[in-house]
């Protein structure tokens, strides 16, 4: 090893060394020393995360329907006698169809008590309600130019089944049959 030919440090050096090493007080108007940022950019952090946990994604999907009219100058004779008024009620049990004329009894053979297309097993009968919205609407040559329905739903209905009732009513393939839906509130 090389010698060293340093002469050792007296203790005024020693003293001096250690005196200016030392961090001395910033005088009036200094700022003291660097700014900690790492307790701001925590906070930030936390809520950035809590908003992108808490944010839920929404797919809107729009209908087209129109509000019904309110008033008229006609009575409700004249409208029950030439307008046949459809109404579908979704249930638990299945969908119920009522027209100006009454409500249409089980498998649609006519104006009576029931269910209109019940419920198989576990799922709605969507062809059926189709099948029997145009026979509703050929019955009577009045009925011809109806397109108005009116949709009403329990309030434990799943929404899908509401949008596949209106999907099943508003056209048989090519044919229109009730494309201006309304819905109804359930009392």
């Amino acid at each position: 090893m090389a010698e060293s030919s340093d002469a050792p440090l007296s203790a005024a050096q020693k003293s001096r060394i250690r005196r200016l090493s030392q961090p001395k007080e910033p005088d009036a108007g200094e700022e003291a020393g660097e700014l900690n940022i790492v307790p701001y950019l925590d906070i930030i952090t936390n809520v950035m995360m809590f908003v992108l946990a808490s944010v839920s994604v929404t797919f809107i999907t729009s209908i087209d329907t129109t509000p019904p009219a309110i008033g008229g100058n006609k009575g409700r004779n004249d409208v029950a006698s030439k307008a046949l008024n459809l109404s579908a009620w979704i249930t638990k049990d299945g969908i119920a169809l009522k027209s100006s004329s009454g409500n249409v009894t089980t498998g649609c053979q006519g104006f009576g008590p029931g269910i209109a297309i019940p419920k198989r097993g576990d799922a709605y009968d969507f062809t059926a309600l189709t099948t029997c919205a145009r026979d509703l609407k050929r019955a009577n040559p009045d009925y011809k130019d109806e397109t108005q329905v009116t949709i009403t739903a329990s309030a434990d209905i799943e929404f899908g089944v509401v949008i596949e009732t209106l999907d099943a009513l508003r056209k048989d393939g090519e044919e229109q049959l009730f494309p201006d839906v309304h819905f109804g509130v359930a009392r």
